[in-house]
């Protein structure tokens, strides 16, 4: 198990010496300690990227295609071994961390394909006195800041389309899960990642780093994915040398259920929804609103759901909910549910973290929550379920929308021109109708308002590190 930097394709201790311990959130005990960057390593990374990085925009597209294809193959060789890394520093139960790996290894299939369709556009002027010719060329070195809730999968949505453009990349993994991160990019040189190419820094120190990633002139591109007041603080960062940038940020998910779905199907479709990754994912959905007509059946039989689910360390066979990442993270979900309690909200299942080592919150469904509980506005990144009642369409859609999120939202109904009606009226880039799962390499991902900047796969991932340059000829 690899714990130092990776820069320039050689394996180095931090400059200072650092390390920080990573922990099992199941056990409490630490794992591994791993190399803190610096400022001056970080720095280094940069220059080594820039250098590296020229000679890898050269490359065919074919030939860079036939690398992400052979990174496919070799990252699909050891999906065990990833699952099993995710499991042990982030915490999630196996299954999930498979759903994660298979999710991850997924993008360098999709980038192979996309490596070699990068669409320019030729035109007359309106003049007719010249033509214009567009062409897309890679961005440049950059930096990729990724969350602790998947850590494979975060990276290599940023990782494949940047090196199927031609970009070389700094990716600074979350402090609780870098080995993830660290093992990923020791595939990607074995597959023929040239070295300098990718370079993997992980830190403590990461406002510093970050800020002085931002603040070097040789960087054009970041993308991060985390927490929407970090994204805040970063877009005034990269505003200094105006740095292109890329943000997935939080998210608040409504869940509908109308008075005409199919109550099972919805009861399936939020248990995944909420607890893909023990609800903690930017995706997961963190309000739920049934109809008057069908509240009582809805709750009670996701609630019976909830509570039927194994909680315990992710290797254990049969377990389907892991621990949360760290302490902290427990702390806030228990601030939430708490404030709901104490605002009047019942308690189906659930609603107390475990008295036992490791950090675990069960499943946990409160009813009747009054529209001032804070879980409503504030993004749950738990197991975490508020259900509340509706009798008006209008208000419902209302009620999904009245946040600055706009990442995902989900509905429920056996209309489909009525879903599809809805859908239009809500205000969020990705809708899951009929499916509490939206992820796919193949699709646009990302939201409006403040859940973020751009679009994370599809053929839209890769023109995020890709800048437009036009020519102006006459033939």
């Amino acid at each position: 198990m690899k714990t130092e930097l990776f820069i320039g394709g050689n394996w180095v201790s931090a400059s200072d010496g650092e390390t920080f311990p990573v922990e099992d959130p199941a056990t409490e005990q630490t794992i591994a300690h791993v190399a803190s960057a610096s400022v001056d390593d970080v720095t280094k990374a940069v220059d080594v990227a820039h250098e590296q990085g020229i000679e890898w925009a050269r490359r065919k597209p074919r030939e860079r295609a036939e690398v992400l294809r052979c990174a496919w193959e070799m990252l699909s060789s050891r999906r065990e071994k990833i699952a099993e890394l995710i499991v042990r520093e982030n915490g999630k139960a196996l299954n999930d961390a498979y759903g994660e790996t298979d999710y991850a290894i997924e993008f360098f299939r999709w980038y192979s394909e996309e490596a070699v369709r990068n669409y320019g556009e030729i035109l007359d002027s309106p003049l007719g006195n010249n033509r214009i010719v567009v062409v897309n060329q890679p961005i440049g070195v950059s930096v990729l800041v990724t969350p602790w809730n998947y850590p494979a999968a975060m990276a290599t949505r940023k990782i494949a389309p940047a090196l199927a453009a031609g970009c070389p990349v700094i990716l600074k993994p979350a402090s609780d899960t870098p080995l993830t991160a660290l093992f990923v990019a020791e595939i990607l040189t074995e597959a023929g990642v040239p070295s300098g190419v990718m370079n993997v820094v992980p830190s403590r120190r990461s406002s510093e780093v970050v800020s002085a990633l931002l603040h070097n002139p040789l960087v054009r591109k970041l993308s991060f994915t985390g927490s929407t007041e970090v994204g805040r603080a970063l877009l005034r960062e990269a505003s200094d040398c105006i740095v292109d940038c890329s943000m997935e940020l939080g998210g608040n998910a409504p869940f509908l259920v109308f008075d005409d779905a199919d109550i099972d199907a919805a009861v399936s479709g939020a248990m995944i929804a909420k607890m893909r990754n023990g609800g903690e994912a930017c995706t997961a959905a963190n309000r739920f609103y049934a109809h008057e007509n069908i509240y009582e059946e809805f709750t009670e039989k996701f609630s019976a759901a909830m509570a039927a689910m194994k909680v315990g360390p992710g290797l254990e066979s049969g377990v389907e909910l892991g621990p949360m990442v760290n302490a902290w993270a427990i702390k806030d979900i228990d601030r939430l549910v708490e404030d709901a309690k104490s605002k009047g909200s019942d308690v189906i299942t659930g609603g107390a973290p475990l008295d036992r080592t490791g950090h675990f919150y069960p499943p946990t469904v409160l009813a009747g929550v009054p529209n001032e509980a804070d879980i409503l506005t504030e993004e749950v990144f738990g197991p975490v379920a508020p259900v509340v009642a509706f009798s008006d369409e209008d208000e419902v859609i209302n009620a999904a929308n009245n946040t600055e999120y706009g990442l995902v939202s989900y509905l429920y109904t056996g209309n489909l021109e009525r879903g599809m009606a809805i859908s239009e009226r809500l205000d969020a880039g990705m809708i899951g109708l009929n499916r509490g799962l939206v992820s796919d390499p193949a699709a646009p991902f990302g939201g409006t308002k403040q859940s973020g900047l751009g679009r994370e796969g599809s053929h839209e991932g890769m023109m995020e590190y890709m800048e437009k340059k036009y020519i102006a000829v006459e033939w």
